[in-house]
């Protein structure tokens, strides 16, 4: 009984200190399976009872009155507990949060009196019986337990403040009580199908498991040569320890130990250079064998900082959306939630990122002119107009004002405006949209950092082909006609699109393969050092 006053005195103090939200939950349809018609146990108490207690915890209001929705809507029907012992879910639970603590290295969760109070519960293989007030204690205790756990498994940390790592997607809220309603309707099983987290997350946490495994091994040895690059026909003995390597990443399909470079391993470097967004020409080079020397912890700790990220985005979106993925330079389209099409995109400069954020796609805006930014007229065409009396006509341009002595300057629709020949616009205050371009070589490259923050798109016709897809008006031949008009043209979506920009250097893609990209901002390192002691 000692144990058990430890556990409520452990508790009080660790859930009083809880700060109240800024943003209250979505509402969600509740699970009300469970009610007093169908209760599995006659065990009840009365609301009295939980106001007593939540004032003598001193919690939050919106702690307050998480346990006041989910007590009521049961009727004040106890959750965790038959009249002879804890129910499974209350096990399950705790299991649940002793794996979540397991792979994410988060102990923040981690009650250990709570944990030991159940481990004694037991004593022989049978239960310890617990007077009234002790059980409905201890109910209410493990009630407060979870919605601490659930709001940081599910919803990321809050003391990340989001703005402060440069990322300005608003945070998924999470219905912890609609949550708790499923768990226990589930006995604590099946927690696949109801947990509120994306499948890339999943995706992710199941890469991170085997890379456990392989740190585990221990067998990470640096490969070393003294060529400068390995390929095809080549023979050495560092190209065994290369397929071993390939190999445990899974990028090689058997076994091999012999010293020839093989065109199976060809198939697996470029397999592995794919994964990390390098040039996939099948050449161990300097850069490949570094990225292949890269120990483990380094991959782990990016899938942390990016799943950390996946808890802060919408769980599942079953309508249009598009997602911008600054590190891998990609534009993914999905329809009604599923993976439509991607192509290749160029984004902001080191100098000039492209901010993290999310809008609603309104406007295609076809033959569009070009407004240019204040920045750019004094930096560059303030310069060019000084140095040409021309600058302004050889470059289709026209002043339409000025502000002071600066210029206001915009480009004519045509063939070589900056913008191309559409542009996609989500009203935003960071000045970012979509657009085509003129500089069709970029598209080509690697890393494709280039622009002054929006974005460039390399199939903006198959873009606004898909948007406009369901208005009869808009044919592939009338859009084309737009396009190469000359004369700028909005038109409004009937129905505004979602757009994600987002930033995420490690997630499983489609086809289950874990892809890794470089940090380009250092938003990944913003992120690790609040996470972890060292980066």
């Amino acid at each position: 009984m000692k144990q058990l006053v430890l556990f409520f005195m452990a508790l009080s103090f660790l859930f009083s200190c809880r700060s109240p939200g800024n943003e209250d939950p979505v509402v969600e349809k509740r699970d009300t399976t469970i009610t007093v018609s169908n209760a599995y146990t006659q065990l009840f108490f009365d609301s009295l009872a939980l106001e007593q207690y939540i004032q003598q915890q001193q919690y939050s209001d919106t702690l307050a009155n998480q346990f006041r929705s989910f007590y009521n809507a049961r009727n004040y029907q106890y959750a965790w507990f038959f009249n002879d012992g804890p129910a499974e879910q209350a096990y399950n639970f705790l299991n649940m949060q002793s794996d979540y603590i397991a792979y994410s290295g988060d102990s923040s969760v981690y009650n250990p009196v709570l944990q030991q109070v159940f481990d004694t519960l037991k004593t022989g293989g049978h239960f310890v019986p617990l007077n009234n007030n002790d059980r409905l204690n201890a109910e209410l205790s493990l009630t407060a337990q979870f919605f601490h756990y659930a709001t940081k498994a599910y919803q990321g940390d809050n003391n990340l403040n989001a703005a402060d790592l440069k990322w300005y997607i608003p945070r998924k809220k999470i219905n912890e009580v609609a949550l708790l309603d499923s768990l226990i309707a589930h006995n604590g099983k099946k927690i696949d199908s109801y947990e509120p987290v994306n499948i890339y997350y999943k995706r992710l946490k199941q890469k991170l498991l085997d890379y456990y495994a392989i740190e585990k091994e221990g067998e990470w040895q640096p490969l070393v040569t003294s060529e400068k690059k390995l390929e095809s026909g080549d023979s050495a003995a560092v190209i065994a320890a290369i397929k071993r390597r390939l190999l445990l990443l899974q990028d090689m399909d058997s076994a091999d130990s012999s010293w020839l470079f093989t065109d199976a391993l060809k198939a697996a470097v470029k397999k592995f250079q794919l994964r990390h967004g390098m040039q996939d020409d099948g050449v161990i080079g300097a850069a490949t064998l570094r990225k292949m020397n890269e120990p483990p912890q380094v991959a782990i700790r990016k899938m942390l900082v990016n799943m950390e990220r996946m808890r802060w985005v919408p769980a599942e979106i079953n309508s249009d959306y598009l997602l911008v993925n600054i590190p891998e330079f990609k534009l993914h389209v999905f329809e009604n939630g599923n993976l439509s099409f991607s192509m290749n995109v160029v984004v902001g400069t080191t100098q000039h990122n492209t901010v993290v954020f999310s809008g609603d796609l309104k406007y295609v805006v076809f033959s569009p002119y070009w407004n240019v930014p204040a920045s750019i007229v004094k930096n560059e065409i303030m310069p060019g107009m000084a140095k040409n009396k021309n600058y302004i006509d050889q470059h289709n341009m026209e002043i339409t004002d000025y502000s002071g002595t600066m210029p206001i300057v915009r480009q004519k629709p045509g063939p070589n405006n900056s913008l191309g020949r559409v542009k996609f616009l989500f009203p935003n205050s960071y000045n970012i949209y979509l657009h085509d371009t003129p500089q069709k070589s970029l598209f080509g490259e690697t890393r494709r950092a280039f622009s002054h923050g929006c974005i460039r798109l390399d199939e903006p016709r198959k873009l606004a082909e898909f948007l406009l897809r369901n208005d009869s008006t808009w044919t592939r031949s009338k859009i084309t006609a737009a396009m190469n008009s000359g004369r700028e043209k909005y038109v409004t979506l009937k129905e505004p699109v979602k757009v994600f920009i987002g930033y995420f250097t490690s997630w499983v893609d489609s086809n289950g393969e874990l892809n890794f990209r470089d940090d380009i901002y250092g938003h990944d390192a913003r992120i690790a050092e609040k996470m972890f002691t060292k980066y």
